[in-house]
């Protein structure tokens, strides 16, 4: 299996890549030998390769993976190249070590808080002005690159309009404009686009083993979203806590039943945020004090109190994450679900979103209008914008359900 295989309906972006790492390896390869890259070389078009690159898309489309993938190819190590086999086989020493994390020479960066840091990025500059241990390329990858502050913004553009001969930028955000224009002019952009819900439900079949019927509810379900529709596939919890997101239309006829689901959606949020905590806080604070050598019951080793300070804070941090996204997964529920209703009230034709929900969805498209309807996913909206302003998420939830009451 290549290193492709995870793109689902990418063909055009796999086409590009492919070349780009044809063209890259053709770069290494009269590096060696002291030549020029030869234009008789299949993909030897210099102007195919550079060295940054931003991946953009919609959430779940794959930029993530397909930045990975580039990545593995770029350090592919198959002797087949040598028959003219194309680069990121998936299964020689460089492929496996990018796709496992445990390559010397891409380092990955993501936060599981709210930004990235200048210091953080500062670091990478600095390892980006090195050359590759292993003779090929020196990757950078930034996941969420649009959770750099200011200041980390400013330091990545010092590496990117001044790069080494042998490192690659590879960055991804949600879209161009969540990048500075000053970075984004001196990348090639790759923009993905939603899978087929088609694609993702043979992929489930193939890779996962899930009844066709399941897999194709859970790609409808998923709206393109290929990790969401994976976890609906083979979670039963998630599909539960969809279920429960989708019944809060059906819910909201009276005040008191807005408050509580309101109430149920931030605590599922919170609950979410402390059962991470469980596991991963308590690891890490264990990990941290037996490197500074600490025992219990005796005195901290000198410097220990402030980088348990400094952990606390990021754990602080990535917990607010965690509940946002919560929250943001089924507000993205609420909004197929509405969309759904429109269809209906519109007399729209094709598969719904919420294939598995079509009695609830005709009993709300019964009970309005598609006006009704529309400024429902207005109020859907305006919770989503609430709450990236961080307005309180029960509060920016109480308002959405009175809203979707009032219709």
């Amino acid at each position: 299996m290549s290193v492709w295989d995870d793109l689902v309906g990418q063909d055009r972006v796999v086409e590009q890549l492919t070349a780009a790492a044809v063209a890259a390896r053709a770069t290494v390869v009269a590096g060696r030998s002291g030549d020029a890259p030869s234009e008789g070389i299949p993909g030897g078009n210099a102007s195919l390769m550079t060295h940054a690159w931003l991946f953009t898309g919609p959430p779940g489309a794959g930029q993530t993976t397909a930045a990975r993938a580039f990545a593995a190819a770029l350090q592919c190590t198959s002797p087949d190249l040598d028959l003219g086999g194309v680069p990121g086989c998936g299964f020689c020493d460089g492929c496996h070590t990018v796709l496992s994390g445990s390559h010397a020479d891409v380092k990955y960066v993501r936060t599981d808080g709210l930004s990235i840091g200048v210091g953080d990025m500062r670091d990478l500059v600095l390892r980006a002005a090195s050359y590759p241990t292993g003779g090929r390329w020196s990757v950078i990858l930034v996941d969420a690159a649009h959770r750099l502050t200011e200041a980390a913004a400013n330091a990545l553009l010092k590496g990117v309009e001044e790069p080494s001969p042998r490192t690659v930028w590879l960055l991804c955000a949600p879209s161009v404009q969540d990048v500075l224009p000053t970075i984004r002019s001196r990348c090639r952009l790759l923009v993905l686009r939603t899978p087929a819900a088609e694609a993702v439900a043979d992929m489930l079949v193939r890779r996962d083993g899930v009844a066709a019927e399941t897999a194709r509810l859970a790609a409808l379900a998923g709206q393109g979203d290929i990790e969401r529709s994976r976890r609906l596939a083979v979670d039963d919890q998630a599909r539960a806590r969809r279920l429960d997101v989708l019944k809060i239309p059906l819910e909201v006829a009276d005040i008191g039943g807005c408050l509580a689901a309101a109430q149920r959606l931030v605590d599922t949020a919170k609950a979410d945020a402390e059962a991470l905590a469980e596991t991963q806080d308590a690891k890490e604070t264990g990990d941290l004090r037996a490197a500074y050598g600490a025992v219990e019951g005796s005195r901290a080793p000198r410097g220990m109190a402030g980088a348990v300070k400094e952990l606390e804070k990021r754990q602080k941090s990535r917990a607010t994450r965690t509940r946002r996204e919560t929250l943001g997964v089924a507000l993205l529920d609420l909004l197929g679900f509405y969309r759904d209703v429109l269809a209906i009230q519109l007399g729209a034709t094709g598969p719904l979103s919420n294939e598995d929900q079509r009695p609830a969805l005709g009993r709300v498209a019964g009970a309005g209008s598609a006006e009704n309807t529309l400024r429902r996913i207005e109020a859907v909206l305006a919770c989503r914008r609430a709450l990236d302003r961080n307005v309180d998420p029960l509060l920016a939830v109480e308002a959405m359900t009175v809203a979707l009451r009032a219709g």
